[in-house]
Order: C-alpha cells, then sequence, then structure tokens
C-alpha cells in the first residue's frame, strides 16, 4: 500500500489552512495512522529549534503535535525570514543558506525544487498519510513558473487538493471562483473540494450559494466551519493586535510586550496568556506602557532596527521609568540584547548600523556574528530547570554590576556548561537567549506568585495545567470541530484515490 497524501491551500493567507491541516492530522492519529504534516516553504518570523538543531516553522511544529509527531525539519524544507520589505534569510534543511531578494529567491527556486521533492519523499516513506500545506494562495499567476508551494508542491506530490475559502473577510464566492479558474486546468482537476470556514450565523443561507459555486466550478462544498476560538500558536504578528488580553477584574497581574515592528517568537508569550491571573498587552505606542508588572521587551528578527526604532519612538525613557518606579523588566534574545550598553555589528550582519548605544538597563556589550546559534537547551535557574531554544546571531559579553541569568548545562542533547542571559543586582531587571522559557509552568507560576506577593495576594498553585496538555486539549477541540462540519466521508474517499507510491 502506498502513502496517501491530501493538501490544503487557501483562496488568501490566513483563510485557515494550518488550522485545517492541524486538525485532519489529529483525526488521522486519532485511528491509529502514522500521520505528517509538510509544507515545502514557510515565511514566518515565529520558528522553532527541533532536538537536532534544526530550525524551522511554528505551523507544522503545531501540526507535528496533533499528529502525535516530533517536530521533523523535513516537514517544513524551505523557512524563509523576511529581514526587509525585499530581503530574506533563507533556510534551508533548518540551516542558514544566504541572505536573498525577493528576485533572487524567485529564480533559486529552479535550483531548490527537486531538493524540495526528494526531501518529501522521503519523510512520505515513514508514514500512512502525508497532510500538505500550501501558501498564501496558488492564483498568484505572477509566480506559478516556479511554484514549489501551492500547485507546484501538489503536482510533486501528485496529491488532490481542499480549498479553503474565508468567508469572514467577505467575497468568499468570487474568491474561490477566481482562485479556481486562474488555474492551468490540469491543476483545476486537482481540486476535489471546498471548505468554507470562519463562518458566523445560519449555515441555510449558504445553501444557495454553495450550490450555485459547484455548478460554476465543478468542486463540491464539503463543509463549513464555524468561526471558532481554538488557542494554538500564530505565526503572523498581524493577529498580536488582536491578541491583547484585558480579564477585567480577574486578572491582578499586567503584562506588556512592546510590539516591535521586527518582532520574533511572540509565540513565547503564549503561555502567560492563558494563566488565569494575568493579563497580557501588546502595546504600539510609548504611552501605552502604563506600569505593568512586567515589560517584555521580545525576540527580534533585527535586533540593531528595532533598537533604533525604540529610540525613533521615545521608548527609551518610558521603559527606564517603569524599571525606575518599581516593575520588572524582561528582554527574550533580542530584547536581551536592547537591555544592554552597546550593539556592535562591524560585519553587517543584521542590518547598516554599525554601533550604536543599547537602553543601557543591564551592563552588557553584544557583538553581532555572521554564525547562527540553533539550539534545543536546557539551563539551570536556581532550583528549577528550564527547557527551551536558542536561536541568535550575536555574542553577549557581561560586565561589572551583572551576573548570568542561568547556566546552560545541556545543548542538543549533549552535556555542557555555559552561562545564559544576565540580571543585575536586584533581579527586576533580567535577560535570556531562551526562548520557550515561559512555558516551564514551575518556574513560570514561581515567578507570577513572586508578584502576587508583593501585591498582598496569596500565591496560587496548580492553578493550569502544563502547557503541553493545554495544546492537547485544543488539537482535539480542533479535530471535532472539524470532524462535525466537514463530510469525513468525502475527505476519505478523496484520501482513498490519492493512494499511490510516492
Amino acid at each position: 500500500m502506498g502513502t496517501k497524501s491530501i493538501m490544503f491551500q487557501g483562496t488568501t493567507s490566513d483563510a485557515g489552512k494550518s488550522w485545517t491541516a492541524a486538525a485532519l492530522c489529529r483525526l488521522l492519529k486519532n485511528r491509529g495512522l502514522r500521520v505528517a504534516p509538510f509544507k515545502s516553504q514557510n515565511m514566518a518570523l515565529n520558528s522553532f529549534i527541533t532536538k537536532n538543531g534544526d530550525e524551522m516553522g511554528r505551523a507544522q511544529v503545531f501540526q507535528a503535535e496533533a499528529a502525535g509527531k516530533q517536530p521533523d525539519v523535513r516537514m517544513n524544507p524551505v523557512l524563509l525570514k523576511p529581514s526587509t520589505d525585499k530581503d530574506a534569510q533563507v533556510i534551508f534543511m533548518g540551516k542558514v543558506l544566504s541572505d536573498m531578494s525577493a528576485v533572487a529567491y524567485h529564480q533559486y527556486k529552479f535550483e531548490i525544487k527537486d531538493k524540495v521533492r526528494t526531501v518529501y519523499q522521503s519523510l512520505a516513506k515513514e508514514n500512512d498519510v502525508m497532510v500538505l500545506e500550501g501558501a498564501g494562495s496558488p492564483a498568484e499567476i505572477n509566480l506559478n513558473d516556479r511554484d514549489i508551494v501551492n500547485m507546484g508542491m501538489a503536482r510533486m506530490a501528485d496529491c488532490p487538493v481542499i480549498l479553503v475559502a474565508d468567508i469572514d473577510k467577505g467575497g468568499v464566492y468570487a474568491a474561490i471562483y477566481g482562485t479556481i479558474k486562474l488555474m492551468p486546468k490540469e491543476d483545476q482537476r486537482r481540486i476535489k473540494g471546498i471548505i468554507i470556514n470562519k463562518f458566523r450565523g445560519d449555515r441555510s443561507l449558504l445553501t444557495s450559494g454553495n450550490q450555485m459555486i459547484e455548478a460554476l466550478t465543478g468542486v463540491p462544498v464539503i463543509g463549513v466551519i464555524p468561526m471558532t476560538t481554538v488557542d494554538l500558536d500564530e505565526e503572523d504578528s498581524v493577529v498580536l493586535s488582536q491578541k491583547s488580553q484585558v480579564k477585567k477584574g480577574t486578572c491582578p497581574i499586567d503584562i506588556a510586550v512592546i510590539s516591535l515592528p521586527k518582532i520574533s517568537n511572540f509565540t513565547d508569550f503564549h503561555a502567560l496568556e492563558i494563566q488565569p491571573d494575568v493579563s497580557v498587552r501588546y502595546i504600539l505606542n510609548p504611552e501605552e506602557i502604563g506600569l505593568p508588572d512586567i515589560l517584555i521587551i521580545p525576540g527580534s528578527k533585527n535586533t540593531n532596527e528595532d533598537m533604533a526604532y525604540l529610540r525613533r519612538y521615545h521608548f527609551v525613557q518610558p521603559i527606564k521609568a517603569v524599571y525606575s518606579k518599581g516593575s520588572m523588566v524582561v528582554g527574550i534574545c533580542g530584547g536581551y540584547q536592547m537591555l544592554g550598553t552597546k550593539l556592535v555589528d562591524e560585519d553587517h550582519v543584521e542590518s547598516d548600523i554599525n554601533d550604536q548605544e543599547g537602553l543601557g538597563l543591564l551592563n552588557i556589550e553584544t557583538s553581532f556574528t555572521k554564525e547562527k546559534k540553533t539550539t534545543q537547551v536546557t539551563a539551570k535557574h536556581g532550583v528549577y530547570y528550564l527547557n527551551g531554544y536558542e536561536i541568535h546571531m550575536g555574542e553577549t559579553s557581561l560586565g561589572k554590576g551583572v551576573t548570568p541569568f542561568s547556566v546552560i548545562v545541556k545543548s542538543n542533547g549533549k552535556s555542557t556548561r555555559r552561562s545564559d542571559g544576565a540580571t543585575n543586582a536586584d533581579g527586576r531587571i533580567w535577560g535570556t537567549y531562551l526562548h520557550g522559557i515561559f512555558d516551564n509552568e514551575r518556574w513560570t507560576r514561581h515567578l507570577l506568585n513572586q508578584l502576587r506577593v508583593q501585591k498582598g495576594l496569596p500565591a496560587l498553585h496548580h492553578v493550569q495545567a502544563s502547557m503541553s496538555a493545554y495544546r492537547e486539549a485544543q488539537y482535539e477541540k480542533l479535530a471535532k470541530v472539524f470532524e462535525e462540519n466537514v463530510d469525513m466521508k468525502k475527505i476519505d474517499e478523496i484520501l482513498s484515490s490519492s493512494d499511490v507510491k510516492k
């Protein structure tokens, strides 16, 4: 028996491809099948480091978790991390190739196509079902001659396609019709079903429209998924404007995160968002900072440019004022680097800025290097062992008056001993290179309870399941919504027709 496959493509970005793919991964996993997600090319600043030290997009990480698998870089062989409006860092099989312009990368896809096919076939041989995800829209006719992620990938995998359409944006039938009709006939024939996503209201109102679009395209509508609140990691920082949480009357702990222009790995704060006594605010202007219990400067794809942004838009003094008034100030990765006295980039690794002053809150100095550190680590902080991962360029040296935040004792599965991060004398300013640090629920609750006690509140214990248990519940919820609103018999028929040797 060969490997079955199915692919989700969208009429637009953010149509719901990642979530529908994750839902099907969980449903098939629950049937006892070996299933793996695959997205040949991802563009995102939120990334993850596998146990082998490879960098990949977070969407395929949560899809892997939904499938009951360890994240494998083969699930996302190409990752593009934008550095400017026209350039991106190109990562292949978890390692940096180079920075390329959009035009140069478009040309490069000729060279990488066969490699992507080989990676896909390698992963497919180990699984019963492959669940593929496209990117953006397959109707980008100016890019289709070198496509490796939408119909180009469907051809390489010889798999059927489900088209996912976002009705919440409006114009859903025009988007469906236009997407299908802009494709070559051979690609149109691959589309075996349409799912309308994010619907609000009485679905009977769609009956006539669904019948008409089926008649116009020859493709059946096999599901209408209602607008659903499922709390999974997002890849696009556009969602931050929707994520600010103010749980009035119930959350004594106020955490503010500066929404940097080049913010990366904002998924670091998901574990804080789910805490019952915490509100998390993503702020765009210095006037919004207020007096939070913790002010966080997050990771950045371009630390130097984001530091210049903080200075240009007058964030520096409000950040310092927050500390002087008793708040804790925290920096994660690039944010940690910004807490220091100086940023040096003589080789222009990140930008054209040779060197500049940081926030000056920690006596540390960072020099950027061309080598990118990508490691899964375990660090010891006091009595706690913290699991996380590093993704950064640059080395940071500590001066007088600061001490390491933690000691890394394991890196990519091997024992080691090196310092990480820094903290000032009173412990209210600290930074770390560890992404995912707040996923360590025992330490995070200890930190939050310290704040509660300072505010005259009792400590809380056992208030939240582990982050992994929380995600498991979300995957099950997502799968249930999909199963109840999509014609699963049709999905099974589509999968059966894809049973070919890959």
